[in-house]
């Protein structure tokens, strides 16, 4: 990947990682450690390989992100302010009564393709998707993000089964393997490993990819486009709370909001990042 272009994204990573925290600061609430893990995948795909419009939302033609793994919304809404679907300043309203914002995400927020929140469906109806883009001759793609926690969850398979059946190449899932849960590590809770030989024993095409490495996501990305004839699964290996030192690799931030002081140690480390990245 070129330097420059690397070097933006990271950037631009470092800042959704900011909303991230803001809203949940705002909220006091919410669930940073997976939209954390998230961001640069995130970032990725609104950045340099999704074809959306912030002045057009509803294009036909667009790329559809489901963020099935819908307690992370703090990072699909943090990229789409940074994208300008919406203003930052609505990042701080999240899930205040009456907001733009609401703690998962809903059709009625420009850029958000499907509400999402009860684990497991969300792949299903990204599922659907792909079909109808097939079915009606269209180029676009659908990206769906999932937590490797909520694969434990049967429905995943079922649209597994489904999107190998119809040869879904318009499909590509993306499994945060960041092995937390909310109730602990996904190896003591219920083990849905090894996730690549499942993927692959229902008929896809499977990729890895290091989570917080651009070049390897451009990597993962691109093999991804040259697959015809079935659906793409990336594993991505992550850190959950990434950019944030007191919050990576702990549990405990999976559903849980900075108070003031952890709000201040958060921020003051994202923008001696974003410095270092700007220096």
């Amino acid at each position: 990947m070129d330097e420059k272009i690397k070097k933006d994204l990271q950037k631009t990573a470092c800042k959704v990682r900011m909303g991230v925290i803001e809203g949940t600061y705002n909220a006091k609430s919410g669930h940073p450690g997976g939209s954390l893990s998230i961001s640069d995948t995130l970032t990725y795909l609104y950045y340099a390989k999704m074809n959306v419009d912030p002045k057009n939302p509803d294009m036909d033609d667009r790329d559809r992100l489901v963020l099935s793994k819908g307690h992370t919304a703090p990072g699909l809404y943090s990229v789409l302010a940074q994208k300008g679907f919406f203003p930052e300043e609505e990042l701080k309203s999240l899930r205040h009564i009456g907001a733009l914002l609401q703690g998962h995400p809903c059709i009625h927020i420009p850029g958000v393709d499907m509400s999402s929140g009860s684990l497991g469906q969300g792949i299903s109806v990204a599922c659907g998707m792909a079909l109808a883009g097939k079915l009606d001759s269209k180029p676009y793609k659908v990206y769906a993000i999932l937590g490797d926690g909520e694969i434990e969850e049967g429905q995943v398979w079922e649209a597994a089964m489904f999107a190998a059946h119809y040869q879904l190449d318009n499909l590509v899932a993306i499994v945060d393997n960041n092995g937390l849960q909310i109730d602990g590590p996904i190896t003591e809770v219920c083990s849905p490993e090894p996730i690549t030989d499942k993927f692959a024993a229902f008929g896809w095409h499977v990729i890895t990819m290091d989570a917080h490495d651009f070049d390897d996501i451009e990597r993962a990305f691109d093999e991804a486009e040259k697959i015809s004839g079935k659906p793409v699964a990336i594993i991505q290996k992550s850190v959950k709370g990434k950019g944030v030192s007191f919050m990576e690799n702990q549990v405990s931030w999976h559903g849980s909001a900075p108070n003031k002081e952890q709000y201040d140690t958060a921020m003051a480390e994202l923008n001696a990042q974003l410095k270092e990245l700007e220096g």
